[in-house]
């Protein structure tokens, strides 16, 4: 009976690697890489008014993947956690500003870290001049986001109040709901930058943690996380990745964020 247990689960272990190994066969054979995205989420996932498209640095990194493997790209747009559509195979990949934080490990893998950034804050100019300040405050910031345990962290006195997207945090911040909008201080910057009330609003000169973003891909799918990571990083060696950093965070994108990072194998 042992014996029959053994051969049983050795079989299920062979079918399960088999299933997790034709993910990237799978793709190819459909001709179409489905990757899920954000829709309201300036520079990363964000829709351009004027061509009424979805862009930004995600869909540029899904486009390059998708380019490499010579296959269609189909975005599945979303402003709910992401996570769920990978693991109900509706989606092939996560490029999503998702920070790779080991509560979403134990849900998927991630790839290279393809960007960096800090958690801070968003405040009404003048109101708040150092994080003390917020201490007993409402604070807002995005539901299942990272964002909210590291408030908790640092200021355990605090209200925090969650919301389905940045930008209806934002709009609570206006209105006076709360007295500061936290999360990864891009996102913030990319907020104010589509603002045209953005003078009456700044960042509070105070970091909270360090959020190294990784691109979601199903747990055990081997074959192609070694995939994306490789496109990865041969998208830094040739200057691609740079190009990409450039056209959203440089000089002439209207945010001017110094890239202090590079995708780096083991990283």
């Amino acid at each position: 009976m042992k014996s029959k247990l053994r051969l049983v689960l050795l079989m299920w272990l062979a079918l399960m690697g088999t299933v997790h190994a034709d993910t990237l066969d799978q793709i190819k054979k459909e001709g179409v890489l489905v990757v899920g995205v954000r829709n309201g989420m300036r520079p990363f996932g964000f829709i351009d008014k004027e061509k009424m498209e979805l862009v930004g640095y995600d869909i540029d990194f899904a486009r390059a993947i998708a380019g490499k493997l010579g296959v269609k790209l189909q975005l599945k747009s979303s402003d709910a956690p992401l996570i769920p559509l990978l693991r109900q195979r509706k989606i092939d990949l996560i490029a999503g500003a998702m920070t790779k934080s080991v509560e979403r490990m134990e849900q998927c893998d991630f790839s290279l870290t393809y960007y960096v950034t800090e958690q801070t804050f968003l405040v009404k100019k003048g109101a708040v001049k150092a994080l003390a300040d917020l201490a007993g405050q409402k604070i807002g910031t995005g539901r299942n986001s990272t964002s909210e345990r590291n408030l908790k962290k640092v200021l355990p006195n605090s209200t925090i109040v969650l919301f389905s997207s940045y930008r209806e945090a934002f709009r609570a911040l206006k209105l006076g709901s709360v007295s500061a909008v936290s999360t990864d201080e891009t996102i913030l910057v990319g907020l104010l930058a589509a603002d045209p009330q953005k003078a009456a609003y700044e960042i509070l000169d105070a970091r909270i943690s360090n959020e190294p973003y990784g691109l979601g891909i199903r747990k055990g799918d081997r074959q192609f996380l070694e995939f994306v990571d490789r496109t990865l990083l041969e998208l830094e060696q040739s200057g691609e990745a740079v190009k990409i950093y450039d056209k959203w965070f440089g000089k002439d994108s209207g945010l001017s964020i110094k890239r202090a990072f590079t995708i780096t194998a083991g990283k």
